[in-house]
């Protein structure tokens, strides 16, 4: 079993807080984490219906059972839960007590943000970073990014494409359906295939609108459910004041680079090295790993990106302490000259920033005054050394 860098946080929140919330996509591993951190905990999900049926109708009886705490899966289904859990937490007042999991964000934060506020850690549980599966001489790119990161594919060794097809129509099918009235799922299907073909792109709902056939009010709607259920990642533009005129829409990111190009109809990884988004896919890759390294840190996200409305742009900025990193991103192998561009004009035009750094598509730890060139491996040691 792959161990998981988020589980001594876990551990140091279960000493802390009497509730901690695991959240994140469906299939990203939040329930072998919770049993691996508490082995010796009672373990009930809310998936089964006839237990869900009992914590819907007699949630003190069902909480009875679990006198000492327990494991707690999927509770975004019985959200009354959340306030008899609050009543026995503050009177036992001990640490550790139930740990609960979500696979929906808005459903399960809003609901445990109003009855378990102050009481409960938080943790964002996104699918294996590449430093949870890496493994010597087998970190080839394509295969990476064909491949994704969702645990399944790697314990149970299931084909990538097999899975992600089933992911997408589970997801369409059930996921959708329980959080919205969407009167035409084929067409739904259809805008996460074109959001697929955006990712790495500034989000245009105009352009989506039109595509689709559908209103801007139905897209943004739509893209809110694909943001609660972790299907994307919105980065939001970096904006510190600056005199500039500066590109105020959000970037589309999808969390995971392989479903992303089973959705673009990519078969095999073979058939990446030439396809004509693989330079927005390889982005959507470096992105996440670093939205990774935040969360599995049980931290908030702090990643923007910047460009101005003259062509100045930098892919990621990361927030520090110490000031904004900038972080450029190229798939290809060969450092060029120009890629420097945007890391040279946004440290001179902040002024602060600490560090910046290019990514590049191979294996490759260098300095090119002022700047770093990492490979996509070293992306976990660049975060650990600048934090």
């Amino acid at each position: 079993m792959i161990s998981r860098h988020a589980q001594p946080v876990l551990e140091e929140m279960a000493a802390s807080f009497p509730v901690i919330t695991i959240t994140g996509p469906r299939q990203s591993g939040k329930t072998t984490l919770a049993k691996m951190t508490f082995p010796d905990k009672e373990y009930v999900t809310l998936e089964d219906m006839d237990t869900r049926e009992f914590a819907l109708s007699d949630p003190r009886a069902f909480l009875d059972r679990y006198s000492d705490g327990a494991i707690i899966d999927e509770v975004q289904h019985v959200p009354p839960l959340l306030s008899y859990i609050q009543t026995i937490v503050d009177r036992k007042n001990r640490p550790g007590m139930f740990v609960l999991t979500g696979s929906n964000q808005f459903q399960s934060m809003q609901n445990i943000t109003q009855s378990l506020a102050g009481r409960t850690g938080v943790l964002k549980l996104l699918p294996f970073s590449f430093d949870e599966i890496r493994e010597p001489g087998k970190s080839e790119l394509n295969e990476l990014l064909f491949t994704g990161f969702y645990p399944r594919i790697f314990d149970q060794k299931i084909r990538p494409e097999f899975f992600h097809a089933g992911y997408v129509e589970t997801y369409v099918e059930r996921d959708v359906r329980m959080m919205v009235k969407v009167k035409d799922l084929m067409r739904f299907h259809g805008f996460v295939k074109l959001c697929a073909g955006r990712t790495g792109q500034i989000l245009n709902s105009t352009s989506l609108a039109n595509d689709i056939g559908v209103t801007g009010k139905t897209i943004s709607e739509w893209i809110s459910i694909l943001e609660a259920s972790f299907i994307i990642f919105l980065l939001k533009p970096y904006y510190n004041n600056f005199n500039k005129r500066i590109i105020k829409s959000p970037k589309l990111y999808f969390i995971d680079a392989g479903l992303a190009a089973h959705l673009l109809g990519i078969e095999k990884s073979d058939q990446m090295e030439t396809h004509p988004l693989r330079g927005q896919l390889f982005e959507t890759f470096v992105v996440s790993e670093f939205l990774k390294q935040r969360l599995n840190r049980g931290l908030r996200d702090n990643l923007y990106y910047f460009r101005d409305r003259t062509g100045n742009e930098v892919d990621l900025i990361l927030e520090t302490g110490l000031g904004p990193v900038p972080v450029e991103i190229k798939s290809s192998k060969t450092v060029s000259r120009h890629f420097f561009k945007g890391l040279d004009y946004f440290k001179g035009l902040s002024g602060t920033a600490p560090a910046s750094c290019l990514v590049m598509g191979r294996d490759m730890d260098q300095k090119r005054t002022p700047h770093r060139v990492i490979g996509y491996s070293r992306i976990g040691q660049f975060y650990a050394d600048i934090g």
